[in-house]
């Protein structure tokens, strides 16, 4: 018996609806690629080496190693499934072929997690995770209040809430429910005309101040009459605050004050 190790932020996922709704999320053909990030106990890697091409398991628990090795032997020796040694945050993305992300990560890695796969120049096609039922919730904006995560997430790709997850069906319970998210259709088609980095440095200067009005935070760096003018001509209210535009009107005001 392995116990969780409180370092790593381990919880180990012990609810076969949960199980079910990550391996449903995912859609997964014979012919697909996925990487499993922090497999633990190989509960979820028995399931996906029954569906997909090759699973690729990547584990940091140096403990947990030698017990995936010996309870998928048959699958390593089949090259169904590579188990490596490794920390996610670590780990070259250098796929030659389309891929998906299928994970229960540590809640203390999810926004560095995202920021990696989603920017890479070898982005999955599709991620599905679990994560902090808040974390979960903002990303998706359920209160239809966008963020800098959810704003971020969504210029990747179209992120779905697929479910909640309780506590109680960890071991051991963490503190707080969890949730899984599918995000699909994953590229970097939104930067077609601009730069990733020019576009978040834009919008991060729209967030900074969370209770002053958008125009008010923008004014920081552009001059309030070019503003005034920009936001007549798109339409906006200048009363209004960067989580009450969409990522889209977002973007065009970003465009015609560049």
């Amino acid at each position: 018996m392995i116990p969780a190790k409180k370092s790593l932020g381990q919880n180990f996922l012990k609810s076969k609806e949960a199980l079910r709704a990550l391996i449903t999320a995912g859609d997964i053909a014979a012919e697909d690629t996925i990487l499993e990030v922090g497999p633990g106990k190989g509960v979820l890697t028995a399931e996906l080496v029954k569906l997909a091409g090759k699973v690729i398991a990547v584990e940091k628990d140096h403990r947990l190693i030698e017990l995936l090795q010996e309870k998928f032997k048959a699958e390593i020796e089949a090259g169904k499934l590579e188990i490596l040694e490794k920390d996610i945050l670590e780990f070259n993305v250098s796929f030659s072929h389309p891929y998906k992300i299928i994970a229960n990560i540590p809640y203390y890695i999810t926004g560095t997690f995202l920021q990696k796969f989603l920017e890479s120049n070898f982005q999955p096609s599709k991620m599905v995770i679990m994560l902090q039922k808040e974390v979960a919730q903002r990303i998706v904006a359920r209160d239809n209040k966008e963020s800098i995560l959810s704003m971020s997430v969504k210029a990747y790709g179209n992120p779905k809430y697929v479910m909640t997850v309780k506590a109680k069906y960890f071991s051991p319970a963490p503190n707080v429910d969890s949730a899984i998210i599918a995000i699909s259709d994953i590229s970097k088609n939104f930067f077609s005309n601009f730069s990733e980095q020019e576009f978040f440095t834009f919008m991060k200067l729209g967030f900074a101040h969370k209770r002053k009005m958008l125009i008010g935070n923008l004014s920081e760096h552009y001059p309030r009459e070019k503003l005034v003018s920009v936001f007549s001509q798109e339409k906006i209210s200048e009363k209004i605050r960067a989580e009450d535009l969409t990522l889209d009107q977002i973007k065009s005001l970003f465009t015609a004050l560049k």
